[in-house]
């Protein structure tokens, strides 16, 4: 059974910065590109940002790129998500995905309200 769990959102002023994480369990982590997505209220959901199973290629959304940075780290199978200078527009729930076969997984969202 694949599990994601993410964690790290909250509240933020413009300009500050959050590191989100997903940890991921019931799959062999390493052979899978990853994927964060988030949902700000009222819209759909886009893809953020991707990396490649081996961390040898990253993948940005334009409206992130320069200031999000997606890392993994295979041995502690995590996902991470560093998000500098954020914006009150970056409000949204922030989830972690993963392809499997013809499977996606979800996350339970991780909320991050950017705010004065």
């Amino acid at each position: 059974q694949v599990q994601l769990v993410e964690s790290g959102g909250g509240l933020v002023y413009p300009g500050g910065s959050l590191r989100l994480s997903c940890v991921a369990s019931g799959i062999i982590f390493s052979n899978h590109a990853m994927h964060w997505y988030r949902q700000p209220p009222g819209k759909e959901r886009e893809l953020v940002a991707t990396i490649t199973s081996r961390a040898s290629s990253t993948d940005y959304a334009d409206s992130v790129k320069g200031r999000f940075t997606i890392s993994r780290d295979n041995a502690k199978n995590s996902v991470y998500l560093q998000m500098n200078s954020l914006k009150p527009e970056d409000t949204a729930v922030y989830y972690c995905n993963v392809l499997w076969g013809v499977a996606a997984y979800w996350g339970q969202g991780t909320q991050v309200t950017v705010s004065s």
